[in-house]
């Protein structure tokens, strides 16, 4: 099946209630603005495929990797402090997968390429801050903490060339994972 093919075929279902009660909206791709078909969202069902879903509208704020499953409150599961507001449909993809990750802002300061996972930037490269990065090939998963823990962001092909002008912050990056196709 080809990657369009699969893509089409993502699935997440938003309850307004948590244990998938109430009304719901069927998504299959990015929406900015869960508002217009929800009041509220506190749990969701992903049918098919992977996606990014945000605590505030236009893929802003905290974010969190949903993967095939059921989240019946995810709001204490994953310690949200506020409801979905957008998602963001997360393309499978099959290929290599390459980013350089840079110290310093506009790509300044030590650079290292990867092409696998790393669990924690400092044991293996040396390098305690990751302020820019590019994404060449795959897509990729963030982390604020070592050991792919903390805050999380989403990384499609890129260039990104200042993580504070992102809107997050002094966030620092930690760790960094390849979304991979065993995901979906």
């Amino acid at each position: 099946m080809s990657a369009t093919n699969m893509n089409m075929m993502s699935r997440i279902i938003f309850y307004e209630d948590r244990n998938f009660q109430g009304r719901s909206y069927d998504c299959s791709s990015d929406c900015a603005d869960l508002s217009s078909y929800l009041s509220r969202c506190h749990s969701c069902r992903v049918e098919r495929g992977c996606f990014m879903v945000y605590d505030r509208t236009n893929y802003m704020g905290n974010q969190y990797f949903m993967r095939r499953g059921e989240y019946a409150d995810y709001m204490s599961m994953m310690g949200m402090s506020d409801c979905i507001q957008s998602c963001r449909m997360i393309p499978m993809y099959r290929g290599s997968y390459r980013m350089r990750i840079y110290e310093r802002e506009n790509f300044g300061g030590q650079m290292y390429e990867m092409m696998d996972d790393c669990d924690n930037i400092m044991d293996r490269y040396r390098m305690s801050n990751c302020m820019s990065c590019h994404v060449m090939d795959g897509h990729w998963l963030m982390y604020e903490q070592p050991h792919y823990r903390g805050r999380m962001m989403y990384m499609r092909p890129g260039e990104y060339r200042s993580f504070m002008n992102m809107g997050m912050g002094n966030m620092r990056f930690m760790s960094m994972r390849r979304i991979m196709d065993s995901y979906y």
